[in-house]
């Protein structure tokens, strides 16, 4: 794959970047922005998630489910990837699985109800 000019920069203005692609709907450009700074600063989970968000929303599920697994073990009790994994789940038809991961993003947020 050919390396374009938005790759470049310092971390901080591939985030930025990469947020701006985001926002403009061009997910599989953001992915592919976020690949390289995951692979930097794979301990962080902001670039993570955002990773995870965009390949959700360029229906890149398997993915989207692989990060989202990466980031909740580094931070177990990160309720917005607990809720993207359930719904990535849901969307991959994997309803029974999603189900636990629903649930505990809603007690994590402060939602839960019996």
């Amino acid at each position: 794959m050919e390396t374009t000019y938005y790759e470049y920069g310092t971390a901080a203005e591939r985030w930025d970047r990469a947020q701006l692609f985001f926002d403009a709907k061009e997910y599989v450009t953001a992915a592919r922005i976020l690949t390289g700074l995951v692979d930097e600063v794979p301990e962080q989970v902001a670039p993570r998630l955002l990773l995870a968000r965009a390949y959700y929303h360029s229906a890149r599920l398997a993915k989207a489910e692989a990060e989202l697994r990466a980031v909740l073990e580094r931070d177990p009790v990160e309720h917005y990837a607990r809720l993207m994994l359930g719904r990535t789940l849901e969307r991959q038809g994997r309803a029974e699985e999603a189900a636990p991961q629903l649930r505990m993003a809603a007690a994590l947020s402060g939602e839960f109800t019996p």
